[in-house]
């Protein structure tokens, strides 16, 4: 989302970095660009002009300009100084001393809020919390129909009732449910509509007077831009958020909106949707986010998505079988299927320091389609082939090619590449790695 973003400040601070020491009337000029790039993302004007004005503050300070590396002591302010726009810490879920700790969710009609309802349960499922969702729109009965389906999907409990019932009562009835079944977490899935109106909000207050939650998040799509800003502002003023959730955060808007939204409301961010997947929930961490958009990756994220999908059993298992040259197409097939449940190549890229620009190069869908394309040659090729690749000869590459809807030329890479890998890992385990590793692929 925050690429073009990225991409100018990226610029502005490189040409600092090229001038050595700074005078005033640099950083002046730096800020100017900055101010661009802020507002041609559609950050909020007020939020452009408050974060800038900080930020001169601090990089005029003689300390900073006399230093020997002024350009780092700036990018550092910037980065401080985004990590307070988006609201400093983390904000977690306040639970009740008491189950069950009801959660509320609000948003306009289309925001995403029965997606994100199921994809919050199954993350507090996955963190052993007992969770019962509530399908209380009662004015759209395709969203109940949604919810009980993606709860026998995740395997939790959905409570419905007829559309006929008011929102007010089918939540009271939850609330008895899920004291007798003693869940952790309701979480209530409310109706939205186009529009912010008085109808909608009456409807909220008495949904939050008879649940009493402790936590009221609003769903709101981030590809919205300012409008979500206001909308974040109104919902707040009417019945008293204690967080947003931004949805469509891998989209290809300009961001502002995430930028905008924190510092405007003053309503902490607590999650952002990063996909169409139940899994593509994330809690939201400023300083991540900092990092994210001056480029400098989130390793932490990485490092999270990475222990939940790869089994720490198997991955020793497979460290053991690199170290003995062991290694096969089925190990590497368990590998790329692991990494797909993470995300995109691209995604997982911008995560990397330094990796975000080649992400941007990369044509989109490319990775994906190339992924695909390999598995499918693996699947298509006997579990004797799998283990030992040497002996497909040409018969079996033209096999494999058409029961992959590939071209024998497509298995030859495929094979060329693997055989590549495996002398790297042979040299690996015996610690002769070349010092020039592209003169492995000549």
């Amino acid at each position: 989302m925050f690429e073009v973003l990225s991409e100018k400040l990226t610029k502005v601070f490189r040409l600092l970095g090229s001038r050595g020491k700074l005078a005033e009337k640099d950083i002046d000029e730096a800020l100017r660009e900055v101010r661009l790039a802020l507002l041609e993302a559609d950050v909020n004007f007020k939020v452009v002009k408050d974060f800038l004005g900080r930020v001169r503050a601090r990089a005029v300070d003689a300390a900073v300009l006399q230093s020997l590396t002024p350009a780092q002591q700036i990018i550092k302010i910037v980065n401080e100084e985004l990590v307070a726009i988006l609201g400093g810490g983390s904000s977690k879920l306040t639970a009740s001393p008491q189950a069950p700790s009801v959660l509320m969710f609000a948003g306009l009609q289309g925001s995403g809020k029965t997606t994100t309802a199921a994809k919050l349960a199954l993350q507090l499922k996955h963190s052993e919390q007992r969770v019962l969702l509530v399908a209380a729109d009662n004015r759209r009965p395709a969203a109940i129909e949604q919810l009980v389906t993606l709860g026998k999907q995740m395997d939790i409990p959905v409570f419905n009732e007829s559309p006929s019932v008011k929102s007010k009562d089918i939540c009271a009835h939850a609330l008895a449910q899920a004291k007798s079944l003693g869940v952790n977490w309701m979480l209530v899935d409310t109706a939205g509509r186009l529009h912010i109106d008085d109808e909608l909000m009456a409807e909220l207050a008495q949904i939050k007077e008879t649940v009493k939650p402790v936590e009221v998040l609003l769903v709101v799509d981030a590809m919205t831009g300012q409008d979500a800003v206001h909308v974040a502002e109104e919902f707040h003023a009417k019945v008293n958020l204690t967080g947003l959730i931004l949805t469509k955060m891998d989209g290809d808007a300009r961001g502002g909106a995430a930028l905008s939204i924190r510092w405007v409301s003053g309503v902490p961010i607590k999650f952002i949707g990063v996909g169409e997947k139940m899994d593509a929930l994330e809690p939201f961490y400023p300083d991540r986010m900092a990092s994210r958009i001056l480029g400098m990756g989130d390793m932490l994220t990485l490092i999270e998505k990475a222990e939940q999908t790869f089994d720490e059993k198997k991955a020793k298992e497979l460290a053991q079988k690199v170290k003995s040259a062991k290694f096969d197409l089925e190990d590497f097939l368990e590998q790329l299927r692991a990494l797909k449940k993470m995300g995109s190549i691209s995604q997982i890229m911008e995560m990397m320091p330094g990796m975000g620009q080649l992400a941007k190069k990369l044509p989109a869908g490319a990775e994906e389609a190339q992924l695909k394309k390999v598995e499918a040659m693996i699947l298509s090729m006997t579990p004797a082939e799998r283990q030992n690749p040497s002996i497909i000869g040409g018969s079996r590459r033209k096999r494999i090619a058409k029961g992959s809807g590939l071209q024998p030329q497509d298995v030859n890479q495929l094979l060329n590449q693997f055989s590549q890998m495996q002398k790297l890992m042979k040299m690996g385990a015996s610690g002769k790695l070349p010092r020039n590793l592209m003169g492995m692929f000549k």
